[in-house]
């Protein structure tokens, strides 16, 4: 299991903001996290990779990890097994889109420039970024951006992809491809969680449901699959 948080309290400048958290998360899963803006989505993925402090008198697991206790200096360990995509791309606009990627492989302890070139190639490819390889991120559009983020984000080949409303700030067409982007990455292993308000993917892109709404986190994966199941019925 990936993650396993049992009674999870989700806290931000000494308020609880979610309570009683249980979810489970284990190799190739596709997760949604839905809710208004302010439901606590956000926080609740920021304590997966140890942003945001929560509590939990039961369990409290992410990678093999009781994140419960885990020290400062063992975080960035945790963090290299994942993948983190944010809505707001966060790439280096100071430098090529190649540059990028291999100033994570750099950090990540990647030696061989044969090795990191081959490696960055390979994502490229993978989000149909390839051409784009030389250029700048300014000259990138928001979609272009954010394949690139996720080209980023596996580098390393995480176990788990954790993206904070990826299709945020794009238009439907393309949030529709990075989902189904992210939704392909799964069917090879790695787990994804992901929150967004893109509403109308979840039918077409069928996982795994969570709700935020007032302070409680709820399994609604059965709203999002009575279609589903309407049309087996008639087979």
């Amino acid at each position: 299991m990936l993650i396993d948080y049992q009674k999870v309290n989700v806290i931000q400048d000494g308020k609880t903001i979610l309570k009683d958290v249980d979810m489970q998360v284990n190799e190739g899963d596709f997760v949604y996290l839905i809710g208004k803006v302010g439901s606590g989505k956000s926080s609740l993925l920021k304590t997966m990779y140890c942003e945001l402090d929560h509590s939990s008198p039961v369990k409290a697991e992410v990678l093999g990890r009781d994140v419960n206790d885990i020290r400062r200096k063992d975080v960035p360990d945790l963090r290299r097994e994942m993948g983190i995509i944010f809505q707001d791309f966060q790439l280096l606009h100071d430098r090529s889109v190649k540059k990028n990627l291999e100033f994570v492989l750099k950090a990540t302890g990647w030696r061989r420039r044969k090795e990191r070139d081959e490696r960055i190639e390979s994502v490229l490819s993978l989000v149909g970024m390839s051409e784009k390889i030389d250029k700048m991120p300014y000259e990138l559009s928001g979609g272009e951006q954010q394949h690139i983020a996720i080209a980023r984000a596996i580098l390393n080949k995480p176990k788990i992809i954790i993206a904070d409303e990826p299709t945020g700030n794009l238009d439907m067409e393309t949030a529709r491809h990075i989902v189904g982007l992210l939704k392909d990455i799964s069917k090879d292993g790695t787990a994804v969680v992901m929150s967004t308000h893109n509403i109308t993917l979840l039918d077409e892109f069928p996982g795994t449901v969570f709700r935020c709404k007032d302070g409680v986190v709820k399994d609604v994966t059965h709203e999002y699959r009575q279609m589903d199941l309407t049309e087996d019925s008639k087979d």
